[in-house]
């Protein structure tokens, strides 16, 4: 397969998509990005990078993050987690309150808001210092040192995350949060604010396609059962309201951020990571979208 020219021919033929969408405003921070930043990094088992257009830029990944969290937390708990977090897609808004009040402050899964305070929550209780641990986590899966949280994005989300603020202190209101939300929610605005270019979010992603093992240093990141699971998760509810419609059309499991990005994986396989800030009405990016849309149709190979 000859993926360089095979994502060259996508980027070339994507570009002008990004018109029909709008970089998320209502975190400040992000709406000053350039809207016209558009990046494809593909790499394989073999450890191949491909690469085009803007591919060495750090950007927020945002949601992405719930994947890194959860894998520590999931590590560490095992089944255990299922009593604080479900495993269903949540049919609402990201940030909704309305389920927690039917399921008694128990998120539906976690990649919405909600699941991914639990998660933070988890990782507090665990580790003595979990964004250092995170940071940590993070760099050797990417094998890259230059990785950091965004402290100007961080205190933006703080000093407007009204509705995180609830979600927090809803669930601690059914003792589903058992630190400080305070403390709890500055650990989830920085984990939101994590800067990766999609060279390295690509490499940190490498291990879901190959059983939970990192391929860099053969470390077993997860078990292969809990991969399998993380994978079926990210299918069902990785973006957002829009997870159904993305595992129709293209077929892999992903996880996508408001701050453009969306990365997946073909197990056995790849990751592919895309990255163009312009979202649609979902807050999933336009292009990335129709890019891995067609990446699966040109290849004809997805999880399906």
């Amino acid at each position: 397969m000859e993926y360089q020219q095979l994502i060259e021919r996508i980027f070339l033929e994507t570009k002008s998509f990004a018109g029909k969408g709008k970089v998320a405003s209502y975190i400040p921070a992000l709406e000053r990005i350039s809207p016209d930043k558009y990046g494809i990094s593909l790499i394989n088992l073999q450890q191949d990078l491909f690469g085009v257009g803007d591919t060495a830029i750090p950007f927020s990944i945002q949601s992405i993050s719930k994947v890194f969290t959860f894998t520590i937390a999931y590590s560490q708990l095992g089944a255990e987690i299922w009593k604080r977090i479900g495993r269903e897609p949540s049919g609402t808004a990201f940030n909704s309150l309305v389920q927690l009040e039917y399921e008694h402050g128990i998120p539906r899964n976690p990649f919405i808001n909600a699941g991914s305070i639990v998660v933070a929550d988890i990782l507090i209780s665990l580790f003595p210092d979990p964004k250092q641990k995170l940071l940590e986590f993070v760099r050797t899966l990417a094998g890259d040192q230059n990785i950091y949280f965004n402290e100007d994005i961080a205190l933006s989300e703080k000093e407007t995350g009204h509705r995180n603020y609830a979600l927090a202190h809803f669930m601690k209101s059914f003792g589903n949060i058992h630190n400080p939300v305070e403390k709890v929610l500055d650990f989830y605005f920085h984990q939101c604010s994590l800067e990766l270019c999609t060279n390295a979010l690509a490499k940190s992603f490498l291990f879901l396609a190959n059983e939970g093992i990192n391929p860099q240093n053969e470390e077993q990141i997860i078990t292969s059962s809990q991969a399998k699971r993380l994978k079926a998760l990210m299918l069902t509810s990785g973006l957002y309201n829009e997870s159904g419609d993305f595992a129709f059309k293209v077929g892999m499991p992903a996880k996508s951020g408001v701050g453009g990005g969306i990365v997946a994986v073909i197990p056995n396989l790849l990751s592919i990571v895309t990255w163009s800030p312009p979202l649609n009405s979902m807050g999933n990016s336009v292009v990335g979208i129709e890019a891995l849309e067609r990446f699966t149709t040109y290849t004809g190979k997805s999880i399906f």
